[in-house]
Order: C-alpha cells, then structure tokens, then sequence
C-alpha cells in the first residue's frame, strides 16, 4: 500500500479517536472532578457525602481533571491511558484467545490491537500537547506501521478524517469506548497488511494464546505488554520530533 492509503485509513481512525478521548478526558455531569480539588467537606447531607466518596474514588484512581491528576508528571499521565484505558480495552483484544488457534488464522485479533494501540497513541500525543491530527496520523504510521509519512499525504489523511467526522456518532453512552474501538478495528481492517507491523505479544505469549479457554490469558498479558512499548515508543518518537 502507499503511503496516501495508509494516510487515508489512519486518518479517518484520528477523527473517532478524538472526541472520545475528549469526553474521556472531560465528561464530569456531577462535578465529582472538581470536588476533588476541595479542601473542605460540600456539606453534611447524605447526597454530598455520597458525591464526595466517589469524587474520592476518582482522585483515587488518578482520573483526569482530578486533584492527583494535576500532581502527576507526563511520563506518568501517559502510563495512566496504558494502565486503565488500554487495559480495559485490552479485554475486548484478547478475547478471541478463548478459541486458541482458531481465530488466530484471522486478522481480527490484529486489527483490536491495532485499533487499541492507535487509541492510546492518539490519548499519549495529546498529554504531550500533539492536537493536530495530521502529525497524530505521522505518530501511528510510525510506530505502528513503521513508515515515514510526510506531508504529501496530510490531504488524504484530512479529507478521510472529514469523511468520519460526518458519520461520527455524536451520542454518548457507557459503552462509547467499546463502539469506538469496533469502529476503528473496522476502519484499520482496510490495511490489513500493515497491521502485523506494530508492537505484538512476545513469542512466549503467542505459544499458550494458541491453546483454547486458557489462551485468553497469554493474550491478555501479551497484548498488554506490546501496547506498553507501542506507548513508549510513541513517547520516544515524540521526543525526537
């Protein structure tokens, strides 16, 4: 494929990837971020102590636009959408490890973890001030297709994210995050020959994923490790562009 279809494709994965990270990142209809900055109590009322423990539990967790949140370095914010996000998604990637060989033959388990590593590169790039989705498609052609795309093929990556823009499904529900991340496996299915490029289980964890019930495990911590270095060579490119 060229460098322009491979544009195209990564670019309309940029335009989904977005605005769930934008809700991710934002989304707060009980002002539980806010609480968390408080150094006093809201109130005495059942309701604000309630309000208050889960606000706790999310400064617990390091949620963004919390207090610990603030506190916490980049290197540390960029692990955070590894650790939770990733992770969580992580569970929908190495699901097709319960059938073992099976669907191993099938590129479907590739383009989840292709569709999952894009995800936390985009959310990394953006803790590292990278909003612009045309260097974003520069960040995971690199990374996870290991290719060098300039500016030649910025067009094709901005006319496909525009192309998803328009079909983008503005509504957001508890399961957004899992429909983006099908959204994205259908869209970078279209690039199927790039998607054993990225950063991929170690061979140990390939072996037992080949084993049916039990390969979902070795998937799961397989996929997880590939995707911690799809992030940290995502930070390194970063630093050297």
């Amino acid at each position: 494929m060229t460098d322009k279809e491979v544009a195209a494709v990564l670019g309309r994965a940029v335009w989904v990837i977005n605005p769930v990270l934008d809700v991710l990142s934002t989304i707060d209809p009980l002002g539980l971020r806010g609480r968390t900055k408080r150094t006093e109590p809201s109130g005495d009322s059942v309701v604000d102590r309630g309000l208050d423990a889960m606000a706790w539990v999310l400064n617990t967790a390091d949620v963004p636009g919390t207090k610990s949140w603030e506190g916490m370095s980049l290197h540390e914010r960029s692990a955070w959408w590894v650790r939770r996000v990733g992770a969580l998604n992580n569970l929908v990637v190495a699901y097709p490890g319960v059938f073992g060989a099976l669907l191993q033959r099938l590129p479907l388990q590739d383009a989840l973890g292709f569709a999952n590593q894009s995800i936390v590169l985009c959310a990394v790039a953006r803790e590292y001030g990278i909003v612009d989705q045309h260097k974003q498609v520069e960040l995971i052609a690199a990374v996870l297709c290991q290719r060098n795309i300039g500016g030649a093929s910025a067009k094709a990556a901005a006319a496909a994210g525009q192309l998803a823009e328009a079909e983008q499904d503005s509504k957001w529900t508890p399961f957004a995050l899992a429909k983006a991340l099908w959204r994205i496996t259908k869209i970078v299915r279209g690039i199927t020959d790039e998607l054993g490029k990225r950063p991929r289980p170690k061979k140990i964890f390939r072996l037992f994923g080949m084993l049916p019930a039990v390969g979902v495990v070795a998937d799961y911590f397989g996929e997880f490790g590939a995707l911690s270095r799809a992030a940290k060579a995502g930070q390194q490119w970063i630093a050297a562009s």
